[in-house]
């Protein structure tokens, strides 16, 4: 069919879009504007955009949702392994303040442990320093002070301490501390260090003691020993000899190791000690016994022993003794211990006092002026056995003495001799 053309008087018309709804006998129609056009062209592509991108997040939506949770699961993984090892820090030091505390409590343990044996040496070693100064010999001025327990009787170390071991006696650690508490720190691992300097301090003191005590002891007994040689020696050159104890005299037997222990060592120097102390003793005793003491002491010897020239009747004859130039009433002293047998005037020796020291020795003190001793009387060396006089065959006060061995007179001069060479040590 041909379109038809409708002129126009004014030129070509453009006709609007009319859209046409036909059902049965009912017609509808629609006049589209541009505009409509356009804003329907426009809510078309606003959906199917929005389509789009649904249906974009829709696919994409299990990757992001399974990146954020690996995220997260990340970052509660690092936040867990930092826990963890911060925990394993916290064990850790945890375990280390509790070994250095175990470690600790061990040392004051052992402090206290040392300070208690210490305390027994002392207990052991006060008796056998007191029976050396009784003995006369040399004991240093500060043998006797290493006590090891305070003033209040308290140990050395109080371990209940949770501050500090402020406890702990000057007289061991010396200036190193104080004893009076000290305030709280919040510095924890300097307040371990200053109790480990402090523990360091005070073993350091108690080894010092030990030592100190064990050359204490060791001198003394080498002083012991040298002064009973030194008199043995001496007394040697009078013939007398000591006695020896069977029953202490060794004879064998089987061989037993000392135990390394440091108290088993203290005991066997202390045993030493005593068997060095017991001997200087004997020594003591058996030179008290011998007659190398003055009788009269600081006067001068006017006649020695020997052949010389009789005062009365001026020719040569023998002296028994020795005479002492004195005054008269002056002090007459027993030489060494003994026993009087004789006291009373005899003959030329007018009033005379003897005495028996054993070992066949004896002495014979004559011409006193009084006498103040009688038989039997049991002497010591410096008791007073009488008076200067001039009685019996004298020309003047003086006092004769003599020494006899068996009976035999001999020359006192050489026991004086040797009573010079060990008085020190007596």
């Amino acid at each position: 069919m041909k379109k038809i053309k409708n002129p126009s008087i004014f030129g070509a018309t453009k006709e609007p879009h009319t859209i046409i709804i036909a059902r049965g006998e009912t017609i509808r129609h629609f006049t589209v504007r541009p505009w409509a056009a356009l804003l329907g062209g426009t809510l078309a592509l606003g959906l199917a955009g929005s389509y789009l991108l649904a249906t974009s997040y829709l696919v994409f939506r299990d990757d992001l949702i399974s990146g954020s949770v690996a995220r997260q699961a990340r970052l509660q993984q690092a936040y867990e392994d930092r826990i963890a090892a911060l925990r394993t820090q916290l064990d850790r030091v945890t375990s280390r303040q509790l070994l250095d505390q175990k470690m600790m409590d061990g040392k004051v343990a052992e402090l206290i442990q040392r300070q208690k044996a210490l305390s027994e040496r002392h207990d052991k070693l006060a008796p056998v320093i007191e029976r050396a100064a009784r003995g006369g010999t040399a004991v240093p001025a500060e043998a006797g002070a290493d006590l090891v327990m305070d003033r209040d009787g308290q140990d050395v170390v109080n371990s209940d301490d949770a501050d500090g071991f402020y406890g702990i006696d000057p007289i061991i650690t010396g200036p190193t501390t104080s004893t009076r508490k000290p305030a709280p720190r919040d510095d924890k691992a300097k307040t371990s260090v200053d109790k480990a300097e402090l523990l360091d301090s005070v073993d350091h003191s108690l080894n010092a003691i030990e030592t100190r005590q064990t050359k204490q002891i060791q001198m003394l007994s080498n002083t012991a020993y040298e002064s009973a040689d030194k008199i043995m020696e001496a007394l040697a050159a009078t013939g007398v000899k000591p006695v020896l104890d069977d029953d202490k005299s060794g004879a064998g037997g089987p061989l037993l190791l000392a135990s390394t222990s440091p108290a088993a060592g203290f005991d066997t120097k202390l045993v030493d000690l005593d068997e060095a102390l017991a001997r200087l003793e004997g020594a003591k005793a058996l030179a008290k016994a011998v007659p190398i003491a003055n009788p009269a002491p600081g006067m001068p010897v006017s006649s020695p022993f020997g052949v010389r020239k009789d005062p009365l009747l001026g020719m040569m004859a023998f002296h028994s003794g020795m005479d002492f130039r004195a005054i008269s009433g002056s002090s007459v002293l027993a030489t060494a211990n003994g026993t009087v047998t004789a006291a009373d005037y005899t003959g030329g020796y007018g009033n005379m006092v003897e005495v028996d020291h054993g070992n066949g020795l004896s002495t014979r003190y004559g011409h006193m002026s009084q006498i103040l001793v009688s038989v039997g009387q049991h002497v010591k060396s410096g008791d007073v056995l009488g008076k200067v006089g001039s009685t019996g065959r004298s020309t003047g006060p003086h006092l004769h003495y003599e020494v006899r061995k068996n009976g035999n007179a001999i020359n006192p001069a050489s026991y004086l001799t040797i009573g010079r060479q060990i008085a020190a040590e007596l």
